[in-house]
């Protein structure tokens, strides 16, 4: 029997079918919009991709920092300002946040913070401090000697505004450094501002088993939460101050013209690579699947490729049979195909890339191809992808090193056993803690 929880204001519902929560925007989806995949859950599903990319044009979508910029910049008039900020902090018309603060004379900005990947977001590696060469500024790195800012970096700092572009996995680091910085910035007293960007994979599904309780606070696992958020940045600060106990004086400049059921290849706003391997709202999707294997390096998940997250293989992988075992699960929205591909230590920008698996080495394995995203569950099907990998492989592969990233060493373990998969997606989407995760989220969405 479904179950229905319906918030006071009458604008969000949470579906509970069976075991799978998903949450769906009332407005303009309905029950209709409602869709559930064959792997046991699925991703949300539309009455007609033409209607909804119609609606889309309909509506211009700005970010928070569109909104920002078209307040004047009244938020950030009184006080010593910091920002933490890489490439993505761009507005519509693609202009960074630096340089609009800089020319906004009335702005007292003195310092940067930058996140893994750097300022510039080029780096695949640790990251050193510097200095801005058009401000002068300094760049405090907050992934490099520390990821934790110091209380020398915070001397002098009233205000911090976080403006990352987040993609919607648990394992993407942006999103604990927003919540380092809110708990020192809670002891020093600075107030925290997040301009608010949609979540570019939707926001209105999640997925994923919650994490070990040993795992949370890492840098790969902040708090409980599934592999998949369905939130944005504002919200998950939103989450951290009333159930995680971090609480600075904290304020989300929202996004306007977003609904939960776009990608961000439907809102109109200018696209950059959020990290040098992330190329598009499709390898945003399928990071959520493939970058399950990342802990164990003798596969190459297409890194040092022009095609990271859609590729997955190594010298040793049966490509067919792998292949094959997967198109024959018929994985709802998703098709592999058979290819080979060679890892390379420089990217497309001439960079030298760090030690990637298997650089220079011909992989085999397979492309996976969205066909449908509205019918993909790519979460349940990085499980079917790793029991694939144990039954084609049984002597090769190995779940040893993987519980970073798939987050629940009982999911590890269930595989091994060769449990069924999607028993063990139906295990965690029923389990008390991914409905405390589910029920924690409804209390802190925007949108």
């Amino acid at each position: 029997m479904n179950e229905w929880i319906q918030n006071m204001c009458g604008l969000r519902k949470t579906v509970v079918m069976g075991s799978a929560v998903w949450a769906l925007l009332a407005t303009g989806i309905g029950m209709a919009g409602f869709g559930c995949a064959a792997t046991g859950g699925g991703g949300p599903g539309l009455d007609g991709e033409s209607n909804r990319l119609e609606a889309g044009a309909r509506t211009e979508v700005l970010t928070g920092l569109d909104v920002l910029e078209r307040d004047g910049f009244d938020l950030l008039r009184e006080g010593r300002v910091a920002l933490i900020g890489n490439h993505s902090s761009i507005n519509r018309r693609g202009e960074h946040l630096l340089d609009l603060i800089w020319e906004h004379r009335e702005v007292d900005l003195v310092a940067l913070f930058s996140p893994e990947h750097g300022f510039r977001g080029t780096l695949d590696e640790a990251v050193e401090d510097g200095v801005d060469e058009t401000t002068g500024l300094p760049i405090y790195s907050l992934y490099g000697a520390t990821r934790v800012p110091t209380d020398e970096m915070l001397e002098g700092i009233d205000v911090a505004v976080f403006d990352i572009q987040d993609i919607g996995a648990r394992f993407y680091t942006y999103i604990s450094t927003m919540g380092e910085f809110m708990r020192k910035a809670e002891e020093h007293g600075i107030r925290f501002v997040v301009l608010d960007r949609p979540n570019p994979i939707q926001g209105n599904w999640f997925d994923g088993p919650i994490q070990d309780d040993d795992l949370v606070g890492r840098f790969t696992s902040f708090v409980p939460m599934p592999v998949a958020h369905g939130m944005t940045v504002g919200e998950i600060a939103k989450l951290y101050k009333r159930f995680h106990d971090i609480r600075p004086e904290l304020h989300v400049v929202p996004v306007e013209g977003w609904s939960r059921d776009m990608y961000f290849d439907e809102t109109g706003l200018a696209w950059v690579n959020p990290s040098p391997n992330m190329r598009s709202v499709d390898e945003e999707l399928l990071y959520t699947m493939v970058a399950l294997t990342e802990g164990n390096h003798a596969l190459s998940v297409g890194r040092g490729t022009d095609r990271p997250f859609e590729y997955l293989g190594a010298p040793w992988v049966d490509g067919r049979a792998l292949t094959d075992n997967l198109n024959a699960r018929r994985l709802p929205g998703l098709w592999f195909m058979y290819t080979t591909f060679i890892p390379s230590q420089t990217d497309i920008t001439g960079r030298e890339n760090p030690r990637y698996p298997h650089v220079g080495e011909v992989c085999h394995g397979f492309r996976v191809v969205v066909t449908d995203r509205h019918a993909v569950s790519p979460v349940a099907a990085g499980i079917h992808m790793l029991d694939a990998l144990l039954e084609v492989h049984p002597d090769e592969f190995s779940t040893e090193r993987l519980r970073g990233s798939v987050g629940a060493g009982w999911v590890l373990e269930a595989l091994n056993d060769r449990e069924d998969p999607d028993g063990i997606i139906e295990r965690w989407r029923g389990s008390e803690a991914f409905r405390t995760f589910a029920s924690r989220r409804e209390q802190v969405l925007m949108y």
